[in-house]
């Protein structure tokens, strides 16, 4: 049903065609001598819009306008540029933190098997020890407190002393 209307519609724009059809005329040009010449060749439809659309005559016919199309077209290309750049610089983000990642994946997993040994070794070695029969299990019990030692000499006597042995020594002069 679509295809016989997109059918129907083709005709009848034909015949609009048909029946609007434009006409080239040559325009005549004087020579040197006075005289009329005609062109020979014949012009396409082409070739008379392109004549009426050039930038030139519309940025002197409509400045504002030209100006503003300089301007979109500066801003356009800005746009561009920066959209380049800022994708640019996701995708080398990307890659760094792709590869950071990785590293990270890899000390986790190295961290784990260090772990790992270290609790085997740790379990191997209790099992092949032998405990001495002297020691026993830790009970409140069993704690012997001792008491904080005397120092025999105040921080300051030591402060004076380390400056006292600084002062006997000879002073080099240069590097």
């Amino acid at each position: 049903m679509t295809f016989a209307l997109a059918e129907r519609l083709l005709e009848c724009f034909t015949e609009l065609l048909r029946s609007y059809s434009v006409v080239a005329v040559l325009q005549p040009r004087t020579a040197s001598s006075d005289r009329v010449v005609y062109r020979t060749r014949s012009l396409s439809p082409l070739q008379l819009i392109q004549g009426s659309l050039s930038t030139r005559k519309v940025a002197r016919q409509f400045p504002l306008l030209a100006g503003i199309h300089k301007a979109s077209d500066g801003a356009l290309v800005g746009v561009l540029v920066a959209v380049t750049l800022m994708s640019t610089l996701t995708l080398h983000w990307q890659h760094l933190w792709t590869n950071a990642f990785k590293k990270l994946e890899t000390t986790r997993t190295l961290a784990s098997r260090l772990t790992e040994s270290t609790a085997m070794l740790e379990s191997h070695l209790l099992q092949k020890t032998n405990f001495p029969k002297s020691m026993v299990p830790t009970k409140v019990a069993n704690l012997v407190y001792l008491q904080h030692p005397v120092p025999k000499s105040s921080p300051n006597e030591f402060s004076e002393l380390l400056l006292k042995s600084l002062v006997k020594q000879p002073i080099h002069h240069g590097y």
